[in-house]
């Protein structure tokens, strides 16, 4: 029986089965079960064999390295500058090869690296604010990303560009977004988020396309008018490589776990797409002018906390009360179908039912409704249901954002001291089309 080189070296294997002689070349993870080698493939699959089965093993040179952070690529001052922002996630992702986890590790200059087309289209500024999980991420974080992306612009960047793991990716799009434009103006450049659902050094990673787009859309996309395009996402529009989609953040929802085309537009469409071929990107939009000015951002409050709950026989009273009990703000409710509640007791054998009525009415903080379905408004005037929330004091009929993009509504209203009732009919930047409602 062969012995195996440590983890994280290159080989490649002969291995002796049923089927003949095979040979494979990969990087050596931890074993999945005892006296197995673990090999990741080039294609970003990992396979497994017993160390009986190999009959050889040999240790190949390493590919390249990445360029160490304290390199700098050259550049051509002649291109537009663009600033890439790192916050960390999946596109800046490697394996582990200690144990075979993905970690966010990647440095900037890093990133630049591994897709070293994009210094083709723009004059790239790199800035790190974390290799942080975009599930870790707060309101603090949403304001470094909004300092940063103004004080990119300040510097002469027509774009910026955020990497940001995927998975609160479309929030952090809806916070710069309003925060941006909430107020009716836009920010000076396009503003674009982009990350990567396959770690950067698998085969099948769609990191490389993603960034590419992105820093293209950065640097050549349209003028910003403010009204959807404030924040934009920019991931794959399908499962195979060629276009990404442009969507707007303030609709931008992740409706897939593991899917290349994970980001879908809510209650929206896309107001772009990105081609990326051979000879080079191109573009196609339908974003028109308008007549927002360029502002200064706003910010949001820290201490501002929304308790967040789900509708259906699980929702209680005391729930309302807990939140309005431990210092929370708001409550958004994920209702059903049009945005409905269980607090009608019509077989007078759930008295729940009236006790939720009861705690809403007497609750002192504002209770919003956003819809489960995702998709489609929120409307409390079809049903008497509906009509006894709003009586009970219920806010949102009318919206038509996802519920993300209504929580963070709601937070930069609260925030910035504006009329909740008044901001959530206001179709501030593109979030809430009417048009659903007719």
């Amino acid at each position: 029986m062969v012995e195996a080189p440590a983890i994280g070296t290159r080989v490649q294997i002969e291995v002796s089965g049923t089927a003949g002689s095979t040979t494979h070349e990969g990087v050596i993870l931890p074993g999945a079960a005892d006296q197995h080698l673990t090999l990741k493939l080039a294609n970003g699959y990992n396979i497994s064999h017993p160390l009986t089965m190999i009959s050889a093993i040999t240790e190949i040179d390493q590919i390249s390295k990445m360029v160490s952070h304290n390199e700098s690529p050259i550049q051509d001052s002649n291109l537009p500058k663009v600033t890439i922002i790192h916050t960390g996630g999946t596109i800046a992702s490697k394996v582990d090869y200690s144990t075979g986890a993905v970690v966010a590790r990647f440095e900037p200059e890093e990133l630049l690296a591994s897709v070293p087309e994009i210094l083709e289209l723009a004059q790239i500024n790199a800035v790190k604010l974390g290799n942080m999980w975009s599930d870790d991420l707060r309101t603090q974080h949403w304001n470094a990303m909004i300092k940063a992306t103004q004080e990119a612009f300040d510097s002469g960047s027509v774009g910026v560009v955020i990497t940001h793991g995927t998975d609160t990716m479309h929030i952090s799009a809806a916070a710069l977004s309003f925060a941006f434009a909430g107020n009716g103006g836009k920010p000076a450049g396009r503003i674009v988020f982009t990350g990567s659902q396959r770690s950067s050094d698998r085969g099948s990673s769609d990191a490389g396309e993603n960034l590419l787009s992105a820093v293209y859309w950065a640097a050549n996309g349209p003028e910003v008018n403010g009204s959807q395009d404030s924040a934009v996402t920019v991931m794959h529009a399908g499962s195979g490589d060629g276009i990404c989609a442009v969507i707007p953040g303030v609709s931008a929802r992740k409706m897939h776990s593991t899917r290349r085309d994970a980001f879908k537009a809510i209650n929206s469409n896309w107001i772009g797409e990105i081609s990326i071929e051979r000879l080079g990107a191109s573009h196609t939009t339908n974003i028109g002018t308008s007549t927002r000015v360029n502002s200064s951002p706003t910010f949001y409050d820290t201490k501002i906390k929304i308790a967040q709950l789900l509708a259906g026989p699980h929702l209680f009273a005391d729930m309302i009360s807990a939140a309005e009990n431990n210092g929370y703000s708001a409550i958004l409710i994920h209702g059903t179908g049009l945005g409905h509640l269980p607090i009608e007791n019509t077989m007078d054998d759930a008295p729940e039912n009236d006790e939720l009525a009861n705690g809403i009415s007497e609750c002192s903080i504002p209770i919003i409704m956003a819809n489960q379905c995702i998709n489609g408004p929120v409307d409390l005037n079809v049903y008497s249901k509906g009509r006894r929330q709003q009586e009970l004091g219920i806010l949102g009929h009318g919206s038509t954002c996802s519920p993300e993009a209504l929580m963070l509504k709601i937070h930069w209203a609260l925030s910035n001291g504006k009329d909740l009732h008044q901001t959530l009919s206001s179709n501030l930047c593109g979030e809430n089309d009417s048009t659903l409602m007719s």
